[in-house]
């Protein structure tokens, strides 16, 4: 394969190839929808922990050929398209979420896809008749004219999430200052020791993690416990539980201790209260 490489591509190759031998992960990132300079930002931003190449897939796939790494064929067939190349030693689920959350809104072209479901409300698009009227009628929209601006008469869902934006969408999206669409690194897949880790795969829900890890560590607690499984997160509940049952218990019995005598007093004098009443009640029906 290395035998293919033009001659002005030998330095690229082989710089890819250092970098190959220096870092155990590799994750390929999309480039489209990316401008020049937020690319450079961040290079700056991540300085230190990633290096960033921009180099074609085929250019990859002979240097990942030339440093031995296994596997790297599934890897190249997950990241098809144009993308930057990004060689770290760190944990790649940090780097693939660190990338996400750095991801900008941004007005959306013909042909983007809907993140979400698009929606126009119902009310004021703060737009004025005119041409306007035929874009939003093209959508199925309902309007009508009311001081002077269009007005969406219901909720409409003009597009669904995955699905294409057209061209008379995007300009009233643009116009009524709606941002439908994303700029940013977004991983594809990572590369790590042989493996493949698909770049969705990547993204994690951590408040729904940290959720789970709570319930756990909450239902594992009541069961040590109900065990009474000694831990020193778990024995000063044992105690307290073991007290109050033992508490229970001598009061039941009526067994005096330092802890039971107020309370067994306060009972026997509750108990006292209530005799005298129903006593009380009997004389007096007599």
């Amino acid at each position: 394969m290395s035998s293919h490489i033009p001659s002005e591509k030998t330095e690229t190759v082989q710089e890819t190839v250092e970098l190959l031998n220096e870092y155990d992960v590799i994750a390929a990132a999309d480039l489209n929808k990316v401008t020049s300079a937020m690319l450079q930002d961040m290079r700056r931003q991540l300085r230190g922990r990633l290096k960033f190449k921009v180099l074609k897939n085929t250019l990859m796939r002979i240097s990942m050929e030339q440093a031995g790494k296994e596997g790297h064929a599934a890897f190249i067939e997950q990241v098809a398209g144009p993308n930057v190349f990004m060689f770290t030693n760190g944990n790649p689920f940090k780097v693939a979420m660190e990338l996400d959350a750095n991801r900008v809104r941004v007005f959306a072209k013909a042909g983007d896809l809907a993140l979400d479901d698009i929606v126009f409300s119902a009310g004021n698009t703060g737009l004025s008749p005119g041409p306007l009227i035929g874009k939003f009628g093209v959508l199925a929209v309902r309007t009508r004219i009311e001081s002077g601006n269009i007005w969406v008469a219901q909720d409409t869902t003009v597009c669904r999430a995955g699905e294409p934006i057209n061209e008379d969408l995007a300009d009233l999206l643009q116009r009524m200052g709606m941002r439908a669409s994303e700029m940013g690194l977004r991983v594809k897949a990572v590369y790590e020791r042989g493996d493949v880790i698909p770049g969705d795969v990547l993204i994690l829900d951590l408040n729904d993690y940290r959720s789970r890890l709570e319930q756990a560590i909450g239902g594992a607690f009541k069961v040590a416990v109900e065990a009474a499984y000694y831990t020193p997160a778990t024995v000063p509940t044992i105690l307290a539980k073991a007290f109050q049952q033992a508490r229970s218990v001598a009061l039941e019995a009526e067994w005096a201790t330092r802890d039971t005598v107020e309370l067994l007093i306060t009972k026997a004098n509750s108990q006292a209260r209530s005799l005298a009443s129903m006593v009380g009640k009997k004389m007096a029906e007599q």
